[in-house]
């Protein structure tokens, strides 16, 4: 089996950097630092997850309301220092950077980037749908600096630098898995920063961690609705649905969510290769079939059996 290589994109002035990242990324505003300007982006991807060692010159980044304005879809970016550092803005927050360092960042709000020496950071570019955790919450840590040199960062950090030494990987059958694992573990980090900081600032934040866990522990029964949520944890199904409407989703829109990436992992995984469709879909909750591949081709805008050829030729 041939694994594609990374695709590697070298600019020998500024002019051509600045193509490739609007090309490698979504598009940007860059602005140089100085003369001699060189830079490198290699870039390797699995299942809509982005990883790119970044190698450049001084120059500065800005994601502006009107390149906003021009696409629909929503990421999240978390850059990981490896060499030199940098300045990462968006929210009125401020992060500085430094090699082990590593900070979120929302595509579809403004944010700039400024380098002021040569540098090198991996950067992992992602749907928002991909983390396990609401929007409102995230974006409580945009431009906020996580350590990668102590706690869960500790354990994230080298997986990450990992990865971005072996791209090659994400090419190959093992590629969804490697790129889930990646977002899981970001997932785990943000969550993570987020519970030291709001522990004793939110008086329903522990009970959204548990009701949140007790949601994606038991997705595969069909009888997990409002009303049974808010009994297990002794709370009436109208806090239920303003717990969720607080932070802009629904129960049911939560579960529907977390279901439908979950069978797209599923389908995308070697190890679920021989099991059909309709059985994936069963084992997350969906009972009609037809329902499921109405629910997900609007979710993904592609048919559950097209997601699924993916995975055929990427294993061959």
């Amino acid at each position: 089996m041939t694994v594609p290589a990374p695709t590697t994109l070298i600019a020998r002035d500024f002019t051509e950097f600045r193509a490739a990242v609007s090309q490698s990324f979504v598009p940007l505003h860059v602005t140089a630092g100085g003369d001699g300007f060189r830079g490198r982006i290699r870039s390797s991807a699995a299942d809509d997850v982005q990883v790119s060692e970044v190698t450049a010159s001084p120059h500065v980044v800005e994601r502006t309301p009107e390149l906003i304005a021009r696409g629909e879809r929503r990421y999240y970016k978390l850059s990981l220092i490896l060499a030199g550092t940098g300045l990462l803005v968006q929210d009125d927050r401020q992060a500085v950077l430094r090699p082990g360092d590593v900070a979120l960042y929302d595509t579809h709000r403004p944010y700039s980037l400024v380098f002021e020496e040569d540098f090198r950071t991996l950067v992992v570019m992602f749907p928002q749908r991909l983390i396990d955790l609401p929007a409102e919450l995230v974006g409580r840590l945009t431009a906020v600096r996580m350590s990668g040199k102590e706690g869960v960062g500790n354990v994230v950090v080298p997986f990450l630098a990992q990865l971005g030494g072996n791209l090659e990987q994400l090419g190959g059958p093992a590629g969804a898995r490697l790129a889930h694992s990646a977002v899981d573990l970001l997932s785990t980090l943000v969550a993570t920063e987020l519970d030291l900081a709001r522990a004793n600032a939110d008086p329903h934040h522990e009970l959204m961690r548990r009701i949140r866990a007790h949601i994606d522990a038991n997705l595969q029964s069909t009888d997990l609705t409002p009303a049974r949520i808010a009994a297990e944890h002794f709370i009436s199904t109208r806090h239920l649905h303003g717990l969720f409407q607080e932070q802009g989703t629904t129960v049911s829109g939560w579960i529907r969510t977390r279901r439908l990436e979950h069978c797209r992992r599923d389908l995308l995984d070697p190890v679920h290769a021989g099991r059909p469709v309709a059985a994936i879909a069963a084992r997350w909750g969906f009972v009609d079939a037809a329902h499921f591949s109405r629910v997900f081709k609007s979710a993904f805008g592609r048919a559950p059996s097209e997601v699924r050829r993916e995975l055929t030729v990427s294993v061959r």
